[in-house]
């Protein structure tokens, strides 16, 4: 049973992430399922392609929102000493 108190530690920790994933889903497939309920709906080609593709950026922006804090920048400190090691050695 210890193992199953450490996987939902696990679980419990991971649970913002989890919701990040799922809602990243959802942004993916937003504009497919909106261009589906319009089709659905009686509108024509021009108005279902318009809504599909703005809830598509929109849903891209968000997710760049989201997941922007997970790319690590580069830090000009380490990349400058790699410079004078590269230097020293020719």
């Amino acid at each position: 049973m210890s193992w199953l108190k450490k996987e939902l530690g696990y679980i419990k920790s991971s649970f913002s992430q989890i919701l990040i994933g799922i809602l990243l889903v959802g942004l993916t497939i937003s504009g497919l399922s909106f261009a589906i309920f319009l089709r659905l709906a009686g509108f024509n080609g021009t108005i279902i392609a318009f809504a599909g593709i703005t809830v598509e950026v929109i849903g891209i922006i968000i997710s760049y929102l989201l997941l922007r804090r997970y790319v690590i920048p580069k830090e000009e400190g380490s990349n400058k000493s790699a410079k004078k090691a590269k230097t020293k050695m020719k």
